[in-house]
């Protein structure tokens, strides 16, 4: 179905410009959700590996640093026009290894893309400050400086648009990269490789080391005093022990992490709006992201017609491989994922919860699980405080604002929320009150390359995208200056 597709990707470690096999040519499988079958093998980085990644970045920075703005702007419009232009072939690999159907993948690519046009952009703009000092008199002279060396980590989720999120500021800021992509999901950043070098990414710049050993691999370049910065998308639970491994030589950390997005619907909301809004937040990638709508909060006198209209959504998707015509449920990444889901449904259910649709696992080969509706779901489900990243939705009543907003909060995470009300002025005094670093005000989508993403609380520290994605990779200079 892909061979030759899957042909045409490299599968070493760039490293400095050049493919190579890992130091001790170990490498590892890549699966397809859908089948389980093996369709490549990647070379699985060393501890060497990520020494000689780094020695890469080092020997790159000075030159990349020195560059203008310009040049590094236009050679990062330069990938954009690239990526742009490659984008299908792109998005079938993206579904090949992670399994979302294609529709996904291509709306992936579209955003993935658009991190380098919107940095090519922004780079330009790293603007300082001159004035003076009210009390002395000396002159105030603030610049912004790369911060050093990058390590990049990134999830499968997204494989090419958490990758370009990163590369896109870091590169702009002037900033040099060692990138180590999820293992169940390397093969789009490894395609995308070739495109940076023929938009003119010098050699070095931008180094990845895919690897089955990431603990030690993202240890020995943390503990290298040459790298300055780390940016992590992935788990609360993986993203504390960076933070306490980056704590050891004081790197500037950039973390997005976990998610329990509550999902909001007012009496006065536009329930059609609401329920196509609530697919969005939900199904984006079969549920496996950061920003899924987990828990739905329904105000008690629109709860039977909103519950009616999503369920009836959720049973007409098609489950399928994602490259088949009209699929719009995939698998999910792997075995581990698909079971973890099932856990928590069933727990739920255990407790009271009422199945309207789904729950259950399809029979036959790939990591299914089907489209699944919960009501009444209890406060002591688990699904109510983990992060399910399942094609599940968990749905509650409320009965006023106060209960709302109180259940809504009531989560060590802080990522996005999202409401859907007829009054923007409620919308804007609740979304206020909401504890969470993104609200989707009547919308569900949230995610922007233009607009800070990023959480409070244990979802993370730091935001990507916007202007303050580029300042993650700066650092402030003051030089005090009198004549």
């Amino acid at each position: 179905m892909y061979d030759n597709l899957i042909a045409g990707v490299p599968t070493g470690l760039w490293i400095g410009g050049k493919w190579c096999d890992a130091s001790d040519g170990a490498r590892f499988e890549v699966l397809d959700p859908a089948t389980e079958g093996v369709v490549a093998t990647v070379a699985s980085g060393t501890v060497e590996d990520a020494r000689r990644a780094v020695d890469a970045a080092a020997d790159a920075a000075a030159g990349w640093a020195a560059k203008n703005p310009r040049e590094r702007s236009e050679i990062l419009r330069k990938a954009f026009e690239l990526v742009s232009a490659d984008a299908d072939r792109l998005a079938r690999l993206i579904t090949i290894e992670n399994g979302k159907p294609l529709a996904d993948s291509r709306a992936e690519m579209t955003y993935a893309a658009e991190f380098f046009r919107w940095f090519a952009e922004e780079g330009v703009r790293n603007i300082g400050q001159f004035y003076r000092a009210p009390a002395s008199g000396a002159r105030v002279v603030v610049q912004h400086k790369p911060a050093g060396i990058a390590v990049l980590v990134t999830p499968w989720n997204f494989p090419a648009a958490m990758a370009t999120r990163k590369i896109g500021p870091a590169l702009a800021a002037g900033c040099t990269v060692v990138l180590k992509p999820a293992s169940e999901t390397p093969l789009t950043m490894l395609a995308l490789m070739p495109i940076l070098e023929a938009a003119g990414v010098p050699a070095g710049v931008v180094n990845v080391v895919p690897s089955r050993r990431s603990g030690p691999v993202v240890s020995e370049m943390l503990h290298d005093p040459r790298v300055r910065v780390v940016s992590f998308t992935g788990s609360t639970e993986v993203g504390r022990k960076l933070l306490q491994e980056a704590a050891d030589t004081v790197i500037k950390p950039a973390m997005e992490l976990g998610g329990n997005a509550p999902f909001l619907v007012f009496e006065d909301a536009d329930i059609d709006a609401a329920v196509e809004g609530a697919m969005i937040a939900k199904m984006r990638n079969m549920g496996e992201a950061c920003t899924a709508a987990n828990r739905f909060y329904v105000h008690e006198t629109v709860h039977d017609a909103f519950v009616e209209k999503l369920t009836a959504k959720m049973k007409a998707l098609v489950v399928g491989n994602g490259l088949e015509d009209g699929v719009a449920l995939g698998p999910l990444v792997n075995a581990d994922t698909r079971d973890k889901v099932k856990s928590l449904v069933d727990d739920a259910v255990a407790k009271g919860a009422k199945v309207l649709a789904g729950g259950a696992v399809p029979a036959g080969k790939g990591f299914f699980f089907e489209a699944t509706v919960l009501d009444r779901v209890p406060e002591d489900a688990r699904l109510v405080r983990e992060e399910i990243f399942g094609p599940v939705a968990a749905i509650q009543t409320f009965s006023d604002e106060e209960e709302a907003v109180r259940k809504a909060n009531d989560t060590e995470y802080g990522l996005v929320a999202y409401l859907y009300t007829g009054d923007l002025s409620r919308g804007m005094r609740l979304s206020e009150k909401l504890e969470f670093g993104m609200v989707g005000l009547n919308r569900g989508l949230v995610s922007d390359p233009a607009a800070p993403f990023g959480g409070v609380k244990q979802s993370g520290l730091g935001r990507e995208g916007g202007h303050e994605g580029l300042m993650e990779f700066l650092e402030t200079q003051y030089v005090s200056v009198a004549w």
